[in-house]
This record gives structure tokens, sequence and C-alpha cells, in this order.
């Protein structure tokens, strides 16, 4: 069917050239038209419910609300992991999915099993909206030197906020900072008590009062008449002339009982850039947009409001954008697939010496790559660095299938020449193209086996590396097309012919020396002489020479090769490991953790401090801060957390980690404050894998809470001592203190009382109950009805709160309850139903695997767990091992399938067995490669194992099928002039694969720190390490090998080559 193919483009060649400029124009359409984004999608199917409970304590939030939810959601289809966190006044569930789950039905199964839990009344589950894990593209700083902060924050709002939720791909604009403005009433219990009224009757005037209503219609001459009351407050008189009740025939107005006032809404988060209070708006995308085209987007949007905003109020897009690390990293690798494509240009043209044979073989790059474009355009997927880092790195192998095409139809073509019975041209094309056919199909079949353990790759680590795959294999099979159609159709029209030589130049005048016009003779004609390039003649004396040695040894050349496999794979195990390499994202986030009952406004000390220690380093150039929680944020942070975005200059002196050492020193002066310094995207990534913001979770899972943060407590101080491990903390699970009311029931009994009443009495009082909006325009502001502030703060105040009896009688609270200070705790989380603290910390100057070993190592010699309390060891550390152990079990049967495809060709394992004898050669240059480079595995580094099992397989096949075809089709005896004569014919296509492909990946060995090249620099080191033992090896040790072992099974497979022959006649 090959040979078909072949033979049609030579008979249809025009039809073939006008094919592959059409595929060209529409690719590079395609490729201006995907996506880009810095990552493959990481969008895990996950839905966050948000469970608003004002005023109720973790426990009863934990027991009443997500614990049945929680219940209702485990085990329900396609859910494999429910989180949930009970903290004071909301709780949060996060259901996650599988990958492969459509996150609409995920939300339609949540939806219907929500509708069958019973939660207590008012409490209404909220689904968050859907967003992607690498969702927060940019955060928008608002600052002014005169505009308040209540203006500032109601500009975000109701301004800014809405232009930018405009934005097609924008799932959520989060505003933080500032103050909230709201209509207050603010009871006094002394005049409540003055005019004998209870909190019940100031609530219903209020909502009596902030009513519109229809009264239907009627007709009148013929039309009809809308009836409509308009009762609705628009005004603060309007509030303040509320009447509430009457008292001896007179109005009491809430101006009279109330504060009633236009203030700032109690603080739960703030915001500051630089130091200086600010507004912080997190813009976050929906999944699959594309984060670059969104961010201008978004940008433009801006810059079109700002022009509208009061002069002294600047909007800051540069305090972080992922569109930075995005460019950056597609810069870099891009630069290194130009930077691979001028060095295969270089290699090609040094051993061919030729521009015609070098200009056929380069087309396979671009016609593959506008080929690849379109499969990605098809399928949906986007330009990232691992798809781009799969083209680098296949950017040599691309021109391999058309090196060996051309390299045997130039030389066919030579030797038809020099024939004294010259054949067509186009026959000698033909074949001399299926000559290569075999060689070149079964390699790249065994390139794409050697893949298959990308795609069965679960989770994280699956989702970043199939893309690389996809898009490696994607290109390498559109080479192996184009070698088969388009190579042969430029050899017929480029090398059938030879320029007169006055084409050249070279006769044109008389004082050109004999060397000049060899070379450009060389250089310019078609067939490029009868001779070999100056180059290719010195690499073949000396390959000669050594074949000739080596022929003579075969004990020592086998001897030593297999001593350096043994030691290869002794060392293997020495290795340390890790999941992926740290990026460089330009940008850190480092996490502030006060002890737990910290106030805002200590939090915001300690945040402005931190801040001004960051903008010490020289290498920073904006300090943003978040403080607690944000009003529409689905990360339920206490006022005692803080999240620091540090932005860097795009140049700096020092590296990544001599940053973030600098960083962590300054900030050690923060006594009792818990750090961690991390990257954003590597943070995502860490959350997405364990829950937290960390390399490595240590989950502690247990009944008791006082028993889980003891234990938790003994375990932190344990793996404080081991050595590489920082920022280590322990979920902020402590007792914080609280006001205690214990309603006395038989006192309730003797008022005529409820418990109910009581706490929906408090709940108004003193957490406040928005009774309604008052709008303004366009704009909408809460009326919120509590006590005063001196009331709330005030124990002894409490203490006289007034409760109204069904007789109408006032009871101060403490003659039906018990009020006492007393301590509670402050958050409460779950995984799978169960109650767990984790203990998180990162890992510096040491190889994670390593460090993991030893903190396992540790806690289990020095930690003693009561029964029924289990540890289990999440984050990056857990996906490495899954991910290894993955990847080895399905290499087997890679391997096998190697095996499999090579003998249904061959039909003799010792051929098969030395063709495959390339892959421990390629070990050998890769663990030193691995040495050299620091001597830890990634799985970046597994799959540059996997690229190489691939690339190395296709030398051996080349030479062996070259040998088998010298003694089957030209009467070559087997023997050393045979070995000899088809090692010096196939060392140029060997040598040519070889080295376009390791220089192609050189760019990706160099400034590995780079954004981009973090994940692809392990990938390339391994393939060049073992590209280049398995070649110099290769032209060694297997002609060796062959002449020891290969004659009986040459015997067999001209036998039964024999026995088929005759059976088909």
């Amino acid at each position: 069917m090959l040979d078909n193919l072949i033979k049609f483009s030579l008979q249809n060649r025009l039809l073939v050239v006008a094919l592959a400029a059409l595929l060209m124009v529409y690719g590079v359409f395609a490729i201006v038209n995907l996506p880009v984004d810095v990552l493959p999608d990481l969008n895990r199917p996950r839905v966050t419910i948000f469970l608003e409970a004002n005023g109720m304590a973790p426990e009863e939030i934990e027991t009443q609300i997500t614990l049945p939810v929680e219940s209702a959601l485990n085990g329900a289809p396609g859910v494999e992991i429910v989180r949930s966190s009970s903290t004071i006044g909301i709780g949060m569930v996060f259901v996650e999915f599988g990958w492969d789950s459509d996150i609409y039905r995920a939300r339609q199964i949540v939806a219907e099993k929500l509708q069958t839990v019973k939660l207590p009344d008012n409490i209404v589950p909220v689904m968050g909206p859907i967003s992607s894990v690498m969702g927060q593209i940019m955060l928008v700083g608002i600052s002014a030197d005169s505009t308040s902060a209540a203006d500032l924050r109601t500009l975000a709002d109701f301004t800014i906020r809405r232009r930018l939720m405009s934005i097609k791909g924008v799932s959520q604009v989060i505003p933080m900072g500032g103050e909230r403005l709201q209509y207050q009433v603010l009871i006094s219990s002394t005049k409540l008590k003055q005019f004998n009224l209870s909190i019940d009757e100031v609530d219903l005037a209020m909502e009596l009062t902030n009513q519109n209503s229809s009264g239907g219609f009627f007709d009148q001459y013929g039309s009809e008449v809308l009836i409509r009351n308009v009762g609705r407050a628009y005004t603060l008189d309007d509030l303040k002339n509320t009447v509430i009740s009457n008292r001896d025939g007179l109005p009491v107005l809430l101006s009279q009982v109330a504060d009633v006032r236009f203030g700032a809404a109690v603080k739960r988060g703030d915001a500051s850039i630089n130091a200086k209070p600010a507004v912080i708006l997190t813009i976050e995308k929906q999944p699959t947009f594309n984060t670059v085209t969104l961010t201008e987007e978004v940008e433009k949007a801006i810059r079109e409001l700002q022009p509208s905003l009061p002069p002294d109020v600047k909007l800051n897009t540069n305090i972080f954008q992922q569109k930075h690390f995005i460019q950056a990293a597609l810069t870099n690798v891009e630069h290194a697939l130009r930077d691979g494509f001028i060095l295969v240009v270089i290699v090609l043209f040094l051993f061919l010496l030729n521009y015609r044979t070098t200009l056929i073989t380069l087309t396979a790059i671009p016609l593959s790559l506008v080929i690849t474009a379109i499969v990605f355009k098809l399928f949906g997927y986007s330009i990232n660095t691992l798809t781009l880092g799969g083209l680098a790195i296949a950017i040599g192998e691309l021109v391999d299938d058309a090196i060996v095409d051309v390299e045997n139809v130039f030389r066919r073509i030579r030797e038809n020449r020099a024939s004294s019975d010259p054949r067509p041209v186009l026959q000698v094309i033909y074949s001399a193209s299926s000559e290569v056919r075999n060689s070149i199909v079964y390699a790249t079949i065994i390139v794409v086996l050697v893949f298959i353990p990308l795609f069965y790759m679960q989770g994280i680590e699956g989702r970043i590396f199939a893309p690389l795959g996809i898009a490696y294999i994607t290109s390498i099979l559109a080479s192996l097309v184009v070698s088969l159609t388009l190579t042969p159709v430029l050899c017929s029209y480029l090398l059938s012919t030879t320029p007169a030589s006055s084409s050249t130049g070279a006769d044109a005048n008389e004082q050109t020396t004999p060397v000049r016009k060899s070379f450009l003779r060389t250089v310019f004609s078609g067939s490029g002489g009868h001779e070999d390039s100056p180059l290719v003649k010195w690499l073949k004396q000396r390959d000669m020479r050594l074949l000739h040695w080596g022929l003579e040894r075969p004990r020592t050349i086998i001897g030593t090769a297999v001593v350096l496999i043994i030691i290869s794979m002794g060392v293997l195990p020495f290795f340390g490991t890790s999941f992926l390499p740290p990026f460089n994202e330009g940008s850190f986030t480092i996490n502030l953790s006060t002890p737990p009952g910290t106030s805002l406004e200590e939090s915001n000390k300690i945040g402005t401090m931190a801040e001004e220690l960051m903008l010490q380093v020289p290498e920073v150039n904006y300090v943003s801060r978040r403080t607690g929680r944000a009003e529409l944020d689905e990360h339920v942070e206490p006022v005692s957390n803080s999240e620091i975005d540090v932005e860097l200059k795009h140049e700096t002196g020092r590296s990544r980690d001599e940053v973030v050492a600098d960083i962590r020193q300054k900030l050690d002066i923060l006594k009792g404050v818990s750090v961690n310094v991390g990257q954003p995207i590597s943070h995502r990534l860490d959350h997405l894998l364990s829950g937290v913001r960390a390399q490595v979770a240590i989950k502690l899972f247990g009944n008791d809470l006082t028993d889980l943060r003891s234990h938790a407590n003994e375990i932190a101080a344990v793996i404080k001592n081991v050595p590489g491990v920082v920022d280590v903390q322990v979920e902020r699970q402590v007792m914080v203190p609280q006001l205690l009311i214990m309603v006395d029931r038989e006192a309730l009994q003797r008022y005529g009382l409820q418990a109910g009443k009581v706490a929906r009495d408090l709940e108004v009082f003193y957490n406040g109950k928005v009774t309604g909006q008052i709008l303004d325009g366009d704009k909408s502001f809460d009326i919120l009805l509590r006590t005063t502030d001196e009331e709330r703060t005030n124990i002894e105040a409490i203490r006289n709160t007034l409760i109204d009896a069904p007789d109408g009688t006032l009871i101060p609270l403490q003659q039906i309850a018990r009020i006492e200070n007393t301590t509670s705790i402050n958050t409460i989380t779950h995984e799978n139903t169960q109650r767990k603290i984790t203990i998180s910390c990162n890992v510096e100057g040491k190889d994670l695997g390593t460090a993991v070993s030893e903190i396992q190592k540790q806690v289990g010699q020095q930690v003693i767990l009561p029964q029924g309390y289990y540890i289990q060891y999440g984050g990056q550390f857990e996906s490495q091992q899954s991910a290894s152990k993955l990847i080895l079990l399905l290499s087997l049967f890679s391997f096998a399938g190697i095996f499999l495809v090579l003998f249904s060709h061959f039909k003799s394992t010792q051929i098969v067995v030395q063709i495959m004898l390339n892959i421990p050669l390629a070990l050998i240059g890769s663990v030193i490669a691995v040495l050299i480079t620091g001597g830890v595995f990634s799985v970046a580094t597994l799959v540059g194992f996997i690229t190489l099992t691939g690339i190395a397989s296709r030398n051996g096949i080349m030479m062996i099928s070259h040998y088998i075809h010298l003694m089957e089709h030209e009467g070559e005896k087997f023997g050393k002039e045979m070995i000899i004569r088809g090692s010096l014919e196939r060392l140029v296509p060997v040598l040519m694969t070889a080295l376009v492909a390791a220089l192609a990946l050189i760019p990706l060995t160099l400034d590995p720190q780079a954004p981009g090249k973090e994940i692809l620099f392990p990938v390339a080191t391994v393939i060049l390490g073992g590209l280049i033992s398995s070649t110099l090896l290769d032209i060694m040790v297997t002609p060796v090998v062959f002449y020891t072992f290969g004659e009986k099974a040459i015997k067999s497979y001209f036998k039964r080559k024999s026995e088929k022959l005759i059976n088909a006649i």
C-alpha cells in the first residue's frame, strides 16, 4: 500500500505539490487562530457550594449543614473527592469529579443531590460559577489620592466590575478592600425600652416600608391602566421617617429609636498595593478561553473606563498578569524551536553540501508543523509550552524520514548516472524510496508505541504531558507522510537533472581555482557530482578504521558495552525524585498566617509590614496584599490570613532561589507568623493535587478535634528537623475566644418564650439582618438592621439585651440565659465525610522524594497515633509516585509492542534483540546527563526516557535493515566486507538523523530556569544524553554484535522467506 502511495505521488507530482501548498496556507491560518495558554487544560471538573449560615459556630455548621451535604454527595456518579470547611458563619463544600466528567453534567448531579438534603431554615446552598483552576488571570489595583475608600469600593462594585463582567470569557470579578457602603439602622436597646418596642416590631416596620406592589389594572376609555403602588424607600430620610408604631396617639419614627446612617459595612477582608490601602479586583476566566486575548480585552476595557473615573483614581493592571508568564514562556520555547531549526539546517548542509538536497529535506519541517496545527484546530488543542515543547523536541526528527529517503535517492541517482545502462530517473527515485520505506515506517510505528504510557497517565501529570505526546506523535506521523509523498516528488524535480556548469558561475571567471570550482559545483548542482562531501569522506575514513579495529575485537567491544549498561542501571535507584521541576513565573505568592483570632486591624498591620519588607528586595516591582475574605470569593479565609502577590522586574540579577531565600530571610522577623512562599500557578497546581497550597500535604484523620490538633503539632515539630523542609504549617484549627449564650429552658417556660425566638432576636441585634435594599440609580445598597457598636462590644449591654415576651414584657437576656466567656474551634475540615487536619510544607535544596521519604521515616518512628487515627501523604509526592509506577508498568507493554512490531517484520528474535540493543545503549548517556544536571528524576525525566526509546531504536533498524538489503538484493555475502560496506553506507543517515535530533534539543537545555523551559529541560537533557551515547556506541556496537551473532539469524531469516515464497507459488 505504501509503495502505491509513493507511486501515486510520482505519477501526480503537480497535484502533490499543490496539496502541500494548500496545507501550508491553511496551516498558517490555523496557527494564528489557535488559543494560547501557559499549560494545557488542567480544569478538573469541580463544583463549589457556598452555605452561608450567619452567626452559627463551626460545630453547628459541621453537624447541621456541611456533613449532610457531604453525605448526600459522597458516592454520587463521577464524584471522586468531597472536601468541606466549616468555619464561623459559613460552610463550603468542594466536590471534585473525574477528569473526563462534563462540568455541566456534574453541576446537574450536585443540584439533584442538594434537593434531597434537609437543611436548617434560611440556609440556601449556592453553587459557585464555573471557572478554571488557572483562571485567576490578573489582578487590577484601584487606588486614589483623595477619593475616599468608600467611593473607591463603590466605583469598583458598580462601574468597573460590571464593565469587566460583560467581557466574554470573564467568569468572575471579585472586589476586595475599600469600604462597602450600606444603609445602617443601629438600634438602641435603651430607646426601645423607652418606647416599649421590640426588635420584631422594628424589623416588620422596615420590611413594610420598603415595598412596591401592583393593584392590577382597570379599563379606561378603551385602554388598560396599570395600578402601581410605590412604597420603596429611596433616601436616608425615607428610612428615618419610617413609622414603627404608635404610642399615646403619636407615631414612633425609626429615627427616634435608632441611629440611621449611610456608612461602611463591617469588614472581613482588606487590600493594599505597595503597603498603601487600595481596592483589588481579582479577575477569573472561564475554562478554554484564551488567557492572552482575554487579558488584552480586559486591559482595553480598563483604558476605556479610565477617562470616566475621577482624575485621581488610578487603575493598575501590572500588579499581576498571568499573561506575562505565558508570553515569556512561549517566547522562550519559540526561540528554542527557531534555534533548533537553524542548527538542523547547518547540520544538513554540512553533510550534504548541496542546497537542493538540503531544501528537499527541510521541507518536512514546516509542512509537518502546519499539519500538526491543523490537527490541533480540529481537536480543540491550544498552543502552550508543552505542545510547543513536543514540537521543539520533535523538530530534529521531523527530517529523519526525509534524510533517509533523500540520502538514499541521492546516492542511487549518482550510482545510476555512473552506470553504463542508466534507468529512468523516476524509476530510480521510486525504487530508492521503496528500498528505505520499511525502515522508515517501522521506526515511526515504534516512536508512536513508546508514547502510549503518556496517554494512560492519570491526574494532573497526564493532563500536562499528554499534549506533548500528541504534538510529538502528530508531527512525526506528518513527517512520515511527507517523506512518502512530497519528498520523492521534490527529488524528481530537483535531483533528476544536472544544471549546466555555467549556472554555478565557476566558468564565468577563468581565475576561479579548481577547489572553488569543485565546491560550487557540489553546492549548486543537482547531483553533487559522484563524490561525498569532504566532511562525509573524513567521517567514513575514521569509521572504517574503527570498524576494522572493532570487528577484530568483538569481546572487548561487547564486554565494554555490557559493563557500561550494568553500571548505568545500577546508578538509577540512587537518584533523587521529584514531581515536576519548579516554574519560574516571574512572580511569587506569599501566604501569611497569624494566630487565629487575630483581628483584621492587627492582620493589616502585619501585612503592611510584610509588604514593606518585600519592597526592600531589589527585584520586586509591585506588591499587592489581600487579607481575609472577599464577599464573592470561594476560599473561606479568616481575617488572620493574608495572601501577598509579588511581581518581579523583568530583568533580575539573581536566580529565583536566591530571591526566595532573601524573601524568607526578611520575613523571619515577623514572629508568630507562618509563612509559605510559592508561585501563583504552582500554588494552584498544589491545591489541585491535595487541597492545600504546598508541595507536600500530610493529612491526619481522626474524630476528636483536640487530639487531631495535638498530634498535628507533634508531626509538625518532627518534620521541621528534616533537612530541606521549609514553610511548615499546621492547618489553623485552634480554639478562639467566644461569648457563649446558653438559654435556660425553665426560664423560657416561665415567660412563654421559645429558644428559636431568642436566637433570632440575638442574631438581628448583634450579627445584623439585611431587610432590603435601597436603589440609587443603577446602584443597590443593603439596609442592615442591628444594634449599635457600643452595645455589640459591651458584655454588660449584651447581658441586658431586651427580649420581648408574648405578653409584651421586655425581659433582660441574663434572666433567661447563662452568658460566659469560653473558647471554640475556629474551623473544621473534612475529606470524604471524615474529620481531618493538614500539615503542609515545601522542599528547598533537596529532591522531593528523598525529603518525603525522610519525613515518613521520622513521623513513623516518633509519632504514635491512637486507634482510629491515620495519615495520608498527598501533594506532589503522591502524584510523582503514582505517575512513576504507571509509566514504568506501561513501558513494559510498550517494549513488548516494539518487540512484536519488529518481530512481525524480521521474524527473528535475535535480529529484534540486536535492534533493541540501542535502548540500553541510550540509557548510558541519559544517566550521565541526569547526573550532570543534578541527579534528580522527575516525571518529566521519565517522559524523556520514553521519547528516547523510540528515537534510539531507529538507528538499529536502519543499520540492520541495510545489511539485509545488501545480502538480499545486491549479492553481498555475510562477512566483514558486507558489515563494513553496510555500516559506511548507513553512516551518513545515522549520523545526520542523530545529530539533527540532538542539536535541535540544545536550545532547550540552555538556561533551564527560563520560563517555559522548566519542564522541557529534563526531557531534552535525557534525550540529548541518550542520543549521544546510543549513536556513538551504535556505530561500533551494532556492527560487531551483528557480525558476532547475526549469521545464524540471517540464514534462518532468508530460509523462512524462501519457504514463504515457494508456498506462495
